[in-house]
């Protein structure tokens, strides 16, 4: 097996995550395929940035810390990490999750084919309460950042990976530019998303022979705090994802910026509310509200696309894009497709 070299980002913002930020660096430094370096990149918090600093002032390349250099938010977060890295990969790891052992080890053997471009892996919830709440369906782990009922199993081809443990070849970006400002998080505003869809459709197009995969051994363990498994997150979650796959159908087209979600829709969830009913039937806890939160959500996503697709319109949003140094702001993106 090839050693490629590995560069771990994890984007943070506030210091109220101060645990699970050392807890998630921790367990990078623990990997079985030793990480490069690991990078963190503090989104517009000056405090936290000076407190990280001091941290890990004695870990040398291991650890560096730095300044998201673009504007408030996920995506440029990423985006200066990619700039600042030196591995052959860059790894993305959520600031409140931890990862399993062998977790890089799974990344670094994917990329042994070099039309490999992207590999992710699967995302178990921490449930802040113990457990899963009993209405909250498995089909829509994807609100708190897991991997969600439906997605294939095993090492399989995929058209997106999920970016909160994810991996990119560097030349991927180099090929397709890199995280679109204005589409993902930033901080504790709408809890937006889909930037790495957007990415990885982009990155398809550009690179039509690029394999996209998931490996389901590459492991980590995601914290979802107790605001988080109420209903009321749930639909602004769902509600922000509708209008997050308004902007990425804006800039890739709906052919290719809902095909996966097609799927999904009339297949998946139906098959999860016709279980839930039937729990209901048989008696079983949470079968009822499983099957309303279904319908729920998807009520809520549609409402979010109608809505997204007219503000989609008013306005681009932008695509970093890579040059000999590393990446800078694009130009607005929008219309018919994004420009890399």
């Amino acid at each position: 097996m090839r050693d490629p070299r590995i560069s771990v980002v994890i984007c943070v913002y506030t210091e109220e995550r101060w645990e699970d930020i050392l807890a998630a660096v921790s367990s990078v430094r623990a990997q079985s395929w030793t990480a490069l370096e690991t990078l963190l990149v503090v989104d517009h918090n000056e405090a936290l940035l000076e407190r990280l600093t001091k941290e890990f002032k004695d870990a040398g390349d291991q650890v560096r810390v730095l300044a998201n250099a673009g504007p408030r938010g996920l995506s440029a977060g990423r985006n200066t990490g990619i700039a600042a890295s030196h591995g052959e990969v860059i790894a993305f790891l959520d600031d409140d999750a931890v990862a399993e052992r062998d977790w890089l080890l799974h990344f670094a053997q994917a990329y042994d084919d070099p039309d490999v471009m992207a590999v992710g892996g699967r995302t178990m919830p921490i449930w802040a309460s113990g457990r899963r709440p009993a209405w909250f369906p498995a089909e829509f782990d994807w609100v708190v950042g897991c991997t969600y009922k439906g997605l294939p199993e095993g090492l399989v081809r995929v058209r997106n990976v999920l970016g909160g443990n994810a991996s990119f070849r560097r030349t991927a970006f180099a090929v397709a530019g890199g995280f679109a400002t204005g589409i993902g998080r930033d901080g504790d505003k709408r809890p937006l998303g889909c930037e790495e869809t957007e990415l990885c459709i982009r990155l398809s197009r550009a690179m039509p022979e690029a394999v996209l995969l998931i490996d389901d051994r590459a492991v980590i363990h995601h914290r979802v705090p107790s605001v988080r498994e109420r209903f009321g997150y749930f639909r602004t979650r769902t509600y922000a994802e509708g209008l997050s796959k308004a902007l990425v159908a804006r800039s890739v087209g709906s052919d290719k910026g809902l095909e996966s979600e097609r799927r999904y829709t009339t297949r998946v969830l139906p098959a999860g509310v016709a279980r839930g009913l039937r729990d209901a039937a048989l008696g079983r806890r949470g079968g009822a509200g499983r099957a309303g939160a279904i319908v729920a959500g998807v009520a809520a996503a549609a409402g979010g696309y109608v809505i997204g697709s007219v503000r989609a319109r008013r306005g681009g949003f932008r695509i970093a894009e890579v040059s000999g140094t590393g990446l800078r702001d694009g130009e607005d993106a929008g219309g018919e497709g994004a420009a890399a």
